[in-house]
Parts: structure tokens; C-alpha cells; sequence
């Protein structure tokens, strides 16, 4: 109860809160996608502070324009925000093209030459700025974390919708637009630029045509949520949904999903664990934290987690993957050497025969963990039946065992057939491939074989 306490006083303006960075999220997520199948993710980065020229730059023009009594101040007011969303995407097209030109014509490497063009952009923009306008006062903090607190009590006229829900609704509807007209022209562009040029696609018009979008996603976003956010936003949900799937339509989905998801966990942990982390160490006076950074670090905590239990790339996942490979080929093992051994000495009443079936077992047996853990899921699914060294095959898993030998025994066939190896080269490869090879694939070796009788070594391959 103590973690759900700040919860009870849940407003109007917590929701907004909410809404206003799930839309920021996602409008800086479908970019995203398509930067990071580009590998240009931190161009998105790039683009957040060399905006900062175009943002001054318009800042001034429209300025200029006011003095010179072109249009009139309540005009330039109306038009601010269009005029900074146009100057940061020229700016942003800027920033691509000097980055690439400095790759090619000046012989730099791609990540340097984004460093350079990033870094000496935002510097010029700080210089228009302490030049031109040195009493502006630009808060750290709310260019950092941004002021989503304080978003929602900017509204729109007497409808009481924040204006911050508006912009990024706005971006976010252009986004879902574009993407789902062009979406063949930047999947393309994305995977295979030569290919999509050879269709008729200009890649470096889709290239700068999505640096565009990006900066206007990120100006129009970067003021109610600030850098962190924006920057997080634009990379942490693409990223996280590409260890999710392989689709390019679902990633985009999950992209959404998670950025909207982060959002929520965001704010909701922003309320609750400060006060209880605080009061767990002793400290009182410690009542939430900034929401921004929160969203940031919810996004962050999603990320680890796909990392660790995606279903397919994830790392526990890909750990298990592997654990149940090795014990299906240890029990694979185990099954072959005893229908082997049933092969070359078929049961007996001599004594040292059964004396030397029980030592061999025992070692078959007891070789390492993997094995005995094979042998006790063997003896589980009813493929062995028996105790201790006096273990034996039940039809079903001498039904096993013959197709495992079977699949040996024709791959040497085959290497002996096509390829000039020594006798034991080809035992080595069989021990190996011997666990992959599937019905369609034994009848297609057993065709071009003409159904050989026997092996290499002259044994007899089960049918």
C-alpha cells in the first residue's frame, strides 16, 4: 500500500502527463526505426543539438522580419513555432549532407565525420546566441528533463486541451502518414539502397527526406520533454522491439507500443519509488522524481529486459536455446552408442561379455552432467527402460537411435562419394552433422546414392 499511496491522488494533470509523452514516444519511434535499420541512429542524436542552429537562426529571421516591420509581432508570435519546426529540419538535411560530404570527399570515417559536423553546428548555435542574444536565459535542467510537468497547463483557448497534445499529435499523424505512403520506398532504402535506385526509388532523397522528419519530430517534441527523452525516445523503442521480431511491420508496432508503454511506467514510477527508495535509506523529504528521466529510464529498463528474455535474440532465451540443443544431442548420443553397441554385440549369456556392456555403459553413462541429464530424460520419455548399467533400448528409441545411425551412416556415404577426405574425416563430420539432417534430406542422400546398402567402413546402414 505504501508504493501505490501517491497514486490516490491521481488528477487530470497526471493523465495529460502521460498522454503527452506516449505521443511524444511514438512520434520519435517510427523515425527511429528507420534510422537504426540504417545504422544512423546516433545521427538522431546529431540532429537534436545541431537543430539548435536552425531553431536560433528562424528565431532571428523572424525577429528581423518584425523589425523591419514585414510582418507584425502578433503574426511572428502565431508563426514561431513553424518558423523554429522549419529552420531545425533545414538544418537537420544540412547536417546529413555535411556528414556524408565529409565522409567521401574528405576520406573521414563516418562516425568522426558526424562528430565533427554535431559538434561544430551546436557551437555555432551557442555563439548566435551568446553573440546576438546574451540575455537569453536557457535553464539546463528543462533543456536536459525537459518541463512535461508543466506542459499540461499550457492550453489550447478554452477547450483544456494542452498544446503540447496538439503539437505532438500533430507529428505523430504525420508520422503514421508518411510511413504507411512510403512505406515500400523506405523499407527499401533501408535494407537495399542500390536496389531501391535500380527501381526507380532515389535513396538519397528518402535519406535526406527522413533526416527532415526526424528534426521536425525532434523540435516539436525536445520542448515539452527535453533531450533525454527525445534522444531515449528515438532510440530505446526501435532498439528494443528489433530483439523482438524480425518483421519490419510488427517492429514498427512494438516500437509504438513500447514508447507508449514507457510513457506510462515513466510517470507512475516517477511517483512511487523515489518517496520509497528515499524512506528505505532514511531520508523523508523525498516525494517523486522527474518524469522525463523516469520515461527515460523506464524505456531503458524494457530494453534490458528484452535483451535478457527475448524471445529469440534475448540472452537467457538464447542460453536455454542452447542448453536443450546440447542435451537433445547428448541423448542423441547416448541412444546411438547403445544401438551401436546392441549392433556389434548382440545380447549374451556370456558373463565377461555382460561384465564389459556394463563397464562401457557406466562410462556411456556417467561421462559428464549433460549426460547423465540425457540419460534420466531418456529414461523419462520411455526411449530407455532399466536402471543403473542395465539400461536398454525400448522400440521407440531403438526407432531413435536407427534414424541418428541411419543419418551417420549416409553422410559418409555421401563425403565418400563426392569428396576426396581421409576415412576418419569423414566419421568427425558425421558425429557432427549427423543431428541436423531431417527426413526430406535423408531421402534426398539416399536418392543420389541409390540407396547404398553399406558405408564406407562396410557396416550396414538401418533402413
Amino acid at each position: 500500500m505504501s508504493l501505490l499511496t501517491p497514486l490516490q491522488t491521481w488528477t487530470s494533470l497526471d493523465t495529460w502527463i502521460i498522454v503527452i509523452g506516449a505521443l511524444a514516444a511514438m512520434a520519435c519511434a517510427l523515425p527511429g526505426c528507420f534510422l537504426l535499420l540504417r545504422r544512423q541512429s546516433l545521427m538522431g542524436d546529431a540532429i537534436s543539438h545541431t537543430s539548435l542552429l536552425g531553431i536560433v537562426a528562424a528565431f532571428f529571421v523572424s525577429h528581423w522580419l518584425v523589425e523591419a516591420h514585414v510582418i507584425s509581432p502578433a503574426t511572428e508570435l502565431s508563426l514561431r513555432h513553424v518558423a523554429m519546426c522549419l529552420g531545425a529540419v533545414i538544418v537537420g538535411v544540412l547536417s546529413a549532407w555535411m556528414t556524408e560530404s565529409l565522409q567521401k570527399f574528405g576520406n573521414v570515417e563516418s562516425s568522426a565525420a558526424l562528430g565533427v559536423v554535431f559538434t561544430s553546428l551546436f557551437a555555432l548555435g551557442l555563439l548566435l546566441i551568446r553573440a546576438v542574444a546574451d540575455d537569453v536565459h536557457i535553464d539546463p535542467d528543462c533543456v536536459l528533463y525537459g518541463a512535461i510537468e508543466m506542459a499540461p497547463l499550457e492550453t489550447i483557448g478554452a477547450s483544456g486541451v494542452p498544446r503540447a497534445v496538439v503539437v505532438n499529435g500533430v507529428v505523430l499523424a504525420i508520422n503514421v502518414l508518411l510511413t504507411v505512403l512510403l512505406f515500400k520506398e523506405l523499407r527499401l532504402s533501408a535494407f537495399d539502397p542500390a536496389l531501391a535506385t535500380t527501381q526507380g526509388i532515389s535513396a538519397q532523397v528518402m535519406h535526406y527526406g527522413l533526416m527532415g522528419v526526424t528534426a521536425m519530430t525532434l523540435v516539436a517534441a525536445f520542448e515539452s520533454v527535453g533531450s533525454i527523452l527525445v534522444i531515449a525516445m528515438l532510440i530505446i523503442p526501435p532498439a528494443t522491439a528489433y530483439l523482438l521480431t524480425d518483421r519490419l511491420p510488427r517492429m514498427i508496432g512494438l516500437s509504438l507500443l513500447i514508447g507508449g508503454l514507457s510513457s506510462v511506467l515513466g510517470h507512475v514510477s516517477a511517483l512511487t519509488l523515489p518517496p520509497l527508495i528515499a524512506r528505505s535509506v532514511g531520508i523523508s523529504d523525498v516525494h517523486d522524481a522527474s518524469t522525463a528521466g523516469m520515461m527515460a529510464a523506464a524505456a531503458g529498463f524494457l530494453f534490458v529486459t528484452a535483451m535478457l528474455l527475448g524471445p529469440k535474440y534475448g540472452l537467457v532465451s538464447r542460453a536455454w536455446h542452447r542448453l536443450l540443443l546440447k542435451l537433445r544431442i547428448a541423448g542423441e548420443d547416448v541412444l546411438g552408442g547403445l544401438y551401436r553397441f546392441e549392433e556389434s554385440a548382440p545380447a549374451s549369456a556370456d558373463v565377461s561379455l555382460a561384465t564389459e556392456r556394463a563397464v562401457w555403459l557406466r562410462t556411456l553413462l556417467t561421462q559428464t552432467w549433460l549426460t547423465r541429464l540425457a540419460s534420466w530424460v531418456l529414461l523419462r520419455r520411455g526411449w530407455l527402460i532399466g536402471s543403473g548399467a542395465d539400461v536398454h533400448l525400448t522400440d521407440t528409441g531403438r526407432e531413435a537411435a536407427r534414424t541418428l545411425v541411419r543419418s551417420h551412416r549416409l553422410w559418409e556415404s555421401f563425403l565418400a562419394k563426392h569428396f576426396v577426405l581421409g576415412t576418419g574425416r569423414f566419421h568427425e563430420s558425421a558425429e557432427q552433422v549427423e543431428h541436423f539432417l531431417d527426413g526430406e534430406l535423408l531421402a534426398e542422400l539416399d536418392q543420389d546414392l541409390d540407396r547404398p546398402g553399406v558405408d564406407p567402413h562396410g557396416r550396414a546402414i538401418p533402413n
